[in-house]
This record gives structure tokens, sequence and C-alpha cells, in this order.
């Protein structure tokens, strides 16, 4: 049986153009029977068995370590994560759809391993094998990160655009809605609710609300599909945003928490719940394979503070307003409405940004709401009306800077 290497495979399979290649027009699916761990005291192997070739890559991360494998593309379909995981070098497997056409694994690895293997059987029944072995935390250090690839499609020079001026209500509102979570990552979860299903809902009908309000809606994320954090920002800064709102609906492991919280930023945050929640986000970004390396800019983080001098004091009177608004509409809030957190994602400076957590999937009473068709509308209601008197108010005033 002839064996490709990862390089080769992954050639040979992006320049054919034969009707071998006709074949991958359709999603490779994950096939449980011919898949699983074989570890050893020398090594550890994960086997997946596939409906047919795909390019792949695999790699790893450090902070936490984990292997890294992107698929183009399989369908995992019902097969089990958790039987894969806590075998050997692998700790916790997750799987899904990461980015539009891609498809990834990532597997928490419980000690410092290399990549001994990473080959693609493509003569018969198509199966991915990638053999950890164990080495020194050095040599661990030593091979981490992400490789470069061609079939990545790798990023493009940006072009820059003219500074995006402050909204002063002559045009019509631009928000950028961000359901939390979503693919790979699927956020709180309980029984068989998923966060990033119920928040992707909920921004589907608030996007509804909004464009019926003369609004202009972009969504990071229309599917359930894996989107950086750093990816939503962006998504906002490209559609020259006037507004972002990021959705939530997460649970807490411990304590009780139960109605609608507004976040602002706060990078210096004292409140311990509201710390545990923002290590939450960054932490999927992280289980979901996504290399931080080399994102620190100490000039950027001068520039950003000075922007953020002037976007602070909008985002507490959204953030205020917001909260009224839903108070307003006789929804239930949690106990402290308006909270501050270093959620990375409402890090843009430039734009006013919050985060909604809707309820908590650990409160009982706040899961009934979050499926409640008639609640949902209510909220979307008063998250509108919120919106518009914020923006009302914050036009009257930029047109008064200007004069």
């Amino acid at each position: 049986m002839k064996r490709f290497s990862l390089l080769l495979a992954a050639l040979w399979l992006a320049l054919t153009g034969l009707a071998a290649a006709q074949e991958l027009s359709a999603l490779a699916r994950l096939d449980p029977v011919r898949s699983g761990v074989n570890a050893t005291a020398q090594a550890t192997e994960l086997t997946l068995g596939l409906s047919q070739p795909v390019p792949f890559r695999a790699y790893l991360l450090d902070d936490p370590p984990r292997l890294v494998a992107d698929f183009r593309e399989v369908d995992f379909g019902a097969a089990d994560a958790a039987a894969f995981s806590g075998h050997g070098l692998i700790g916790a497997v997750r799987w899904g759809r990461f980015r539009p056409g891609w498809s990834r694994l990532v597997a928490e690895l419980t000690g410092p391993a290399r990549i001994a293997e990473a080959v693609e059987e493509t003569e018969g029944p198509a199966r991915v094998s990638l053999r950890l072995e164990p080495v020194a935390q050095a040599e661990f250090a030593a091979r981490a990160g992400a490789p470069e690839s061609a079939l990545w499609d790798l990023p493009q020079p940006a072009v820059t655009d003219p500074p995006h001026r402050r909204q002063d209500g002559s045009a019509p509102l631009k928000v950028v809605i961000d359901p939390g979570h979503g693919g790979i990552d699927p956020g709180a979860e309980f029984e068989n609710l998923h966060e990033a299903v119920l928040v992707l809902t909920f921004a589907r009908e608030l996007k509804e609300a909004m464009v019926r309000a003369g609004m202009e809606v972009t969504m990071t994320r229309e599917e359930d599909v894996f989107v950086p954090l750093e990816t939503r920002i962006t998504v906002a800064r490209a559609t020259g945003a006037d507004l972002f709102i990021s959705l939530h609906a997460d649970a807490l492991p411990e304590g009780e928490a139960t109605g609608a919280t507004v976040y602002l930023f706060d990078a210096q945050s004292s409140d311990e719940a509201a710390r545990k929640l923002a290590e939450r986000h960054d932490r999927a970004d992280l289980l979901a394979g996504v290399d931080l390396e080399g994102h620190d800019d100490a000039v950027a983080s001068v520039l950003m503070q000075l922007a953020r001098t002037e976007t602070a004091p909008r985002t507490v009177r959204l953030s205020q307003v917001l909260a009224g608004a839903i108070k307003g509409a006789g929804l239930r809030m949690h106990r402290h409405p308006v909270q501050a957190a270093d959620f990375s994602v409402l890090k843009a400076p430039d734009i006013p940004s919050v985060l909604i957590e809707l309820g908590f999937l650990s409160s009982e009473a706040d899961r009934k709401r979050l499926l409640d068709p008639e609640w949902r509308a209510k909220m979307v209601g008063a998250i509108v009306t919120g919106v518009n008197r914020w923006a009302e108010a914050d036009a009257a005033e930029a047109r008064l800077l200007r004069q």
C-alpha cells in the first residue's frame, strides 16, 4: 500500500486534475469503526478512518501543549470525541468546523511530544495516522508552531482604508453582531443545549429586527463555524462598524447566576466571576488550536489606549442605556446588570463594544427563557430600543463636537 508523507499528500491532492480529485468534491466522513487511539509507553497513535482522502496538515502548539490537525474538509458526524480522549499522550479531544472549507481536530497533550509520523493512506480505505512520541520539554518547545501552507490560504497584505468617522446620524447605523463560539468550540453546554447554537439563533432574530429598524447589520458568523476572537474584531473594523455587540450564554461552574448582563471592556477588572468568564472565552481560542505567538506590539498598545480614551465613555453610556432598556421591558437581569471584564473580543479601541450575556445555561430559569420564542422576541426588542436610544444621543454629541 502506497503511503504519502504529509507534504506529498497535500501536494498530490492539490495538483491532480484527474477523476480522483473530482471524488473530493463531497465532504469526507469519519468512520468511527476504523478510527481510534492506540497508546503504549513508547508512542501514542491516533488513527482516523475516512470515506475519502483529504489534504491535511498536523502540528503542535504550546501554552497549553496540544496537537492540531486541519483537514479540508471532514464531517465528524455523530462520532464522540470523548472516546478518543484520555489515552497515552492524548488528553481531551475536540473537533468540528473551523473555517469555511476546513475542519480541525485539537487534542490536548498530557506531556511534551513530537509528531513522529503524519501520513495518509490513499489507496484502498483512506486513513490518516498521527504518531506521537514523548520528548523532553526543550525539544517540544523547539518544534511547536503552525507550518506555512499554501492550502491554508495565507492572508494577503491588508488594504488600509481611510479612518472611520464617528457616526452622526447622517447614514444608517452599522452594527456587527457577534454570536459567540461556534464550530469546534460549542461554548457552554447543558445536556443537549449548546451555547454556540442558542446565541446564533438569537443573533439571527436580532439581525432581522435591526434591519427592519433601518440599521446595516453584519454577523461575524452566519452558521455553526469557529471564528477566532481576533477575526471577530477584524470583521467589525472591515465593515466600518459603528457598534459591536457580542452575544453569549455562559455557564458558571461555581456559585449561582441568573439574568442578563451587559459587559464592557476593562483590562483592570478585579471581579472574580467576570475574570473567570473572560479566561474561559480566551481559553476557547487556545483549545481550538489558535496560535497566539507574535501578537504583542508595544507601540500598537499605546495607540489603542489613545483611541480608547475617546471610545470608552461612549461604551459606558451604551452599556447603561442597554441595561435600562432591558429592565424597562420587564426582563430579568443579573443583580449587577452592568459589569466590566477583560474580554478579548471587546478590545477594539475605536468601536464601542459590549458583550451581552443573555443568561446562564447553568441556571434552569435562564435555560427556559433562552428556549422561549416570546422571551427572545422581547429581548430582541429591548436591545433594538436601547441601540436606537444610544445612537440618537451619540450622533447628537458627534454633531456638536464637529461644530
